[in-house]
């Protein structure tokens, strides 16, 4: 059978077509002839995301993203072609939107439960969720930090100017004459430590000689110390004690009365008896140097001795005084 020209330019049109079409969904991300599974995850937002962005688990790509369209309702629907025929995805996994390093894009890491054997078909729907890039987590903690700053400097502000309100010209040159004054006491009191110091170099060998006699005071006051640890200090508190139980006992039978002591301080008529005799002696001592002769009677000659004439009451004789 003859081919006409006809038929191999009709053919060649449709082959065109198709190889037009196949490439253009090839540069697109799709692939007619793949039978790879496709899965779908459905986005609030998609942060970036872009056709071609690999599928990961674990690290490990496993496919790229085909499709990203916007439904009706304003969620981002992603169709995810896994080529890697080898991994098993479980149905409960999650399709987390993540970035693929510091400075590259977003990529669909699928956080795979690996105790669940139910995987998924193709057509299957992911759970989803979204991590935060670098960007967007700096971003949010820049943004308490940067109102707190805010509010320091417009503290800083306010306080810049009360201090400019407060140091006017007066008080400039108060404070001047304060650091001037101030400069003077150090100057003063630079001078006293370098005469204190010049003192102290003078007296050094004074110092040192007092501070040897402190510490030989020191050692003495130990050596003393040891002598009365040493000491029988116990046994000569108990004497001690005991020889003030006996004087406590003597005074208590002195007023008691008990014993000679304690009658003579308690009995009145010995006190009387005492005083009486003792007049009645100052009387006759008195008498005797008034008349020695009614008791020393000396005769050379054998004269009779004089009869005896009791001496007068009346007389001037010193009273005993009470």
């Amino acid at each position: 059978m003859k081919i006409t020209k006809e038929i191999k330019v009709a053919v060649l049109v449709i082959l065109s077509i198709v190889l037009f079409y196949w490439g253009f969904a090839f540069l697109k991300g799709k692939n007619l002839f793949d039978s790879s599974t496709k899965l779908y995850a459905v986005y609030d937002n998609v942060a970036g995301l872009v056709v071609a962005a690999p599928v990961t688990i674990n690290g490990l790509n496993i496919g790229k993203v085909n499709t990203i369209e916007m439904m009706p309702d304003g969620k981002m629907k992603v169709e995810l072609v896994i080529t890697n025929e080898q991994i098993n995805i479980a149905k409960s996994s999650i399709a987390q939107i993540m970035d693929s390093g510091l400075i590259g894009g977003r990529e669909i890491a699928i956080i795979n439960n690996f105790s669940d054997t139910n995987y998924v078909q193709s057509g299957d729907k992911l759970k989803t969720s979204n991590k935060l890039g670098l960007t967007d987590e700096l971003a949010n903690q820049i943004g308490p930090v940067k109102d707190k700053v805010e509010v320091l400097l417009e503290n800083a502000n306010k306080l810049i100017e009360n201090l400019n309100a407060t140091l006017d010209a007066s008080t400039q040159q108060k404070l001047k004459a304060s650091i001037a004054s101030l400069e003077l006491t150090m100057s003063e009191f630079s001078k006293i430590s370098k005469n204190a110091n010049e003192i102290l170099s003078e007296n050094k060998s004074k110092l040192n000689t007092t501070l040897s006699n402190f510490e030989k005071s020191s050692s003495n006051l130990n050596s003393m110390t040891t002598s009365l640890e040493k000491a029988n200090l116990a046994a000569t508190v108990k004497k001690l004690e005991a020889t003030l139980t006996n004087v406590n006992g003597i005074m208590a039978n002195l007023e008691q009365g008990k014993g000679s002591m304690g009658k003579l301080l308690n009995d009145d008529l010995m006190y009387t008896n005492l005083t009486k005799t003792s007049k009645e002696l100052e009387l006759l001592l008195q008498d005797l140097r008034l008349n020695p002769t009614r008791y020393v009677n000396v005769s050379v000659f054998g004269k009779k001795n004089k009869p005896y004439v009791a001496p007068v009451a009346e007389q001037n004789i010193e009273q005993p005084k009470n």
